[in-house]
């Protein structure tokens, strides 16, 4: 373990403020690992007076970087990624240690972080707008994109690097800054991540302010890049009653945000669709990172022609499930973020029971020394029930049937939140209209995969309680930068719009 830390800068004490130089004269935080409560070092979060003069110097690298032409940003990303390539087993099990999920997830979301990278740098070369036909003669109106600003992102304990990753590679592309607060829970691979862009910018000769760090609690540092009108755009990953307070802090100063927030996804499994698919698709998307993913599978909804040899196969699945030391292959599920994240799990099962849910199997504690483990769990339930439209952010799968394909979407749809979805089918019309306008209302719509695991060419994010934010792929690009309208005039005379006549 301490040689892993080594690799990556991490000292037994660590300075949590970044920008240019380190610092870090706030309280201290201690950071354990949930795999088996071992200590993994300390850190020292930034004071108020530190995150301003962080974010004074990250606006001012913004004024330069702004400058740098686009393609040759591309390069400062295309070297980021490769040091995170060189780096990725040691971050990945980093990622391991610090959250607690399995050794292979942690090494997947590292490739996540090194593929938006070449996302990025072909994207550095098409940052593109459009021209217009004008409605005066010898005009023409175009669109075109500037960089906007320092990007403050505020992201979640269970994506440590990932979602940083897909900010802050589009983010510098597009010309702008980013000033990062990770969550308190994984505070150690924030400063891994910042140390190997400080050691790319500064290969290059560039200010390493263009990347800074901020560690801190939300409700202090988190609010001080909410209120600063120096940060143009706010990207929050986390819960809903906090996008809720960002939003509103974000809007009343006419900020920019992107919200991504609660997902209570759903798979419905037909009658006509491929049960060796299905039961394969729901299982990952369930136990993956312990339930602890906003796109894991929390609602199956079953027709109810299948539902019980459905039902049977999957506790089956269930009872073999590998439970421990996520670095190990032979488990295929490790702890829960904390002890906190566990009482949780055990509260939402009694509130379900309550409510009428029939317990299957799961939801029981397990007695790994130091470790926050517990068994995924099953739970039968007649419907979206109150506590079933909560999304608890553990694993807790809810099973439910249906009769008619529109009823299933119709309970799909019947939760507040809108991330992902996805459809197990042979049936072409059911497909289609799953994806149609009256099928689906998430984000994300998938047939015969399931919700879970998204890759980086689209965008990400939902609709209603998710909060409408996208990042990442396809032209998410664009909310971090400012839309500028242009009409050139090559007439050599004066012509209004809409057929204004002027005489002087």
């Amino acid at each position: 373990m301490q040689k892993i830390l080594k690799s990556l800068g991490i000292s037994d004490m660590n300075p949590g403020g970044f920008a240019g130089e380190w610092v870090g004269g706030g309280k201290t935080q201690t950071v354990v690992s949930p795999i088996n409560g071992e200590t993994l070092a300390t850190v020292a979060n930034v004071t108020p007076s530190e995150f301003d003069a962080i974010l004074a110097k990250s606006h001012a690298a913004f004024q330069n970087w702004k400058l740098v032409p686009a393609p040759k940003r591309g390069e400062v990303v295309k070297a980021i990624g490769d040091e995170l390539r060189r780096n990725k087993a040691a971050l990945a099990e980093l990622v391991t240690l610090e959250m607690g999920k399995t050794l292979r997830e942690g090494l997947g979301e590292v490739q996540e972080m090194i593929d938006i990278c070449d996302f990025a740098v072909g994207l550095s070369r098409q940052l593109y707008g459009l021209t217009m036909p004008s409605e005066r003669r010898g005009h023409r109106l175009q669109e075109q994109w500037h960089p906007l600003g320092v990007v403050g992102v505020i992201t979640a304990f269970n994506f440590p690097v990932a979602v940083w990753s897909w900010n802050t590679a589009i983010a510098l592309v597009c010309g702008d800054t980013v000033l990062w607060k990770p969550s308190s829970k994984t505070p150690l691979t924030a400063i891994a991540c910042t140390k190997i862009a400080e050691k790319v910018l500064r290969d290059f000769g560039f200010d390493p302010a263009i990347c800074s760090l901020a560690i801190g609690r939300g409700s202090d540092i988190g609010d001080l890049i909410n209120t600063d009108p120096r940060v143009a755009l706010v990207s929050y990953t986390g819960s809903v009653p906090g996008g809720r307070h960002v939003g509103k802090l974000v809007q009343e100063r006419f900020g920019k945000h992107i919200l991504e927030l609660g997902g209570n996804n759903a798979v419905i499994v037909s009658e006509k669709g491929d049960l060796e698919i299905a039961l394969r698709a729901i299982y990952f998307g369930a136990i993956g990172t312990s339930g602890q993913r906003c796109t894991s599978t929390r609602r199956v909804i079953v027709h109810e022609s299948i539902y019980p040899a459905f039902t049977e196969r999957l506790q089956a699945l269930y009872r073999q499930t590998r439970i421990g030391d996520p670095r190990l292959n032979e488990n295929l599920m490790g702890p829960l973020v904390d002890a906190p994240a566990v009482d949780t799990m055990l509260e939402a099962i009694g509130k379900v029971k309550a409510e009428g849910g029939k317990v299957l199997l799961g939801g029981e504690r397990l007695p790994h020394a130091g470790g926050c483990y517990i068994t995924p769990c099953l739970v039968e339930v007649p419907g979206n029930i109150p506590m079933v439209k909560e999304e608890t952010f553990a694993p807790v799968l809810y099973l439910m049937k249906y009769k008619t394909f529109e009823e299933a979407i119709a309970l799909q749809n019947g939760v507040p939140q809108g991330l992902s979805s996805a459809v197990i089918t042979n049936d072409q019309r059911e497909s289609e209209l799953f994806l149609s306008t009256a099928g689906s209302d998430c984000g994300i719509a998938n047939v015969n995969t399931g919700t879970s695991g998204a890759e980086i060419g689209g965008a990400f994010g939902g609709e209603k309680e998710t909060g409408g934010g996208r990042e990442s792929g396809s032209d998410a690009w664009k909310v971090y930068m400012r839309r500028q309208t242009n009409a050139i005039n090559f007439s050599g005379q004066v012509e209004l719009a809409q057929g204004i006549t002027l005489e002087l």
